[in-house]
């Protein structure tokens, strides 16, 4: 599961994979794996937690889809938030930065979240004017 957290300016938060971690150096959203007997919510508002630091307030759901590495296939289901608090730190030594959906294409970023920037560009949630 992963979080999609946005700025009033349109940039979104991806975390970088950090050494010692399958496809260590890539960016990604945040997130992780949900837990036995876990629903997708709790495990968003427990990961966020752990990674960043910040306690989600309101989220929904965004994008849920399956992508197949070679050696294997995972299954993300990915949530907006809304609204949190707390201030964002990665809490896991990784590196985090804000970027513009369009620009993560291409820059490092996870192959297998490549369709929650399609979904993003997509969204209204996206689309209204910034400023």
């Amino acid at each position: 599961m992963a979080g999609v957290i946005a700025r009033d300016s349109g940039e979104v938060l991806v975390a970088q994979r950090t050494a010692g971690r399958e496809l260590a150096g890539a960016w990604e959203f945040p997130g992780g794996k949900v837990a036995p007997g876990e629903s997708a919510s709790e495990a968003l508002v427990r990961e966020l937690r752990e990674e960043l630091g910040i306690e989600v307030l309101a989220a929904e759901p965004l994008i849920d889809y399956t992508h197949a590495y070679p050696a294997r296939v995972v299954r993300l289901d990915v949530w907006r938030v809304n609204r949190y608090r707390g201030e964002i730190r990665g809490l896991e030594g990784q590196p985090l930065r804000w970027a513009q959906p369009r620009g993560l294409l291409g820059s490092g970023l996870l192959e297998a979240d490549a369709p929650i920037v399609a979904a993003l560009l997509g969204s209204a949630w996206f689309s209204r004017p910034s400023g």
